[in-house]
């Protein structure tokens, strides 16, 4: 009998002492909806989805311009290439940094890319429309502010590391 009690004294103190597992980030009204068109990603900031364990981000919207970026500019993090819905990197903007081919048919971004930025120290990526190549960004040329003729056709990419 005193037995029982102390396993069950030491499973009660278990349950109470252990981590609640960390809240999930709040659903804006957003990203519900982009998520309800682009199922299968976690929602891990009020405008941001991460999808494939956070391989891929997708970004909602631009964060509000600070005083020393009152115009729009290029707000891809070091260490991503991203991709743009919207010429002039309108948003929403999706990221990626993994080496090698990559379907963005995956993440529900085949056929959006309108204008593109490479920030990684060294590499590039091809954009392909089913095979063909279609436009690349990398370390010696950075940007593509639009993509023309090939706006809105990017089915894959190939980051070369």
């Amino acid at each position: 009998m005193i037995r029982a009690l102390t396993l069950a004294c030491f499973a009660v103190v278990a349950i109470t002492t252990t981590a609640a597992p960390a809240a999930a980030a709040p659903v804006t009204a957003g990203a519900a909806s982009y998520l309800a068109e682009h199922p299968g990603g976690t929602v891990v900031g009020a405008n941001e989805i991460s999808y494939d364990g956070g391989r891929f981000v997708v970004t909602l919207a631009p964060p509000a311009p600070s005083p020393e970026h009152v115009d729009a500019y290029v707000d891809c993090p070091s260490g991503w290439f991203c991709f743009y819905d919207r010429a002039d990197f309108g948003y929403p903007r999706g990221k990626l940094s993994s080496c090698g081919w990559q379907s963005l048919a995956t993440y529900g971004w085949q056929g959006r890319v309108e204008s593109a930025y490479y920030n990684l120290s060294r590499g590039s990526v091809q954009f392909f429309d089913y095979g063909t190549g279609l436009f690349s960004v990398g370390v010696g040329y950075r940007s593509i502010d639009f993509v023309g003729g090939a706006t809105n056709r990017a089915t894959d990419v190939y980051r070369y590391c």
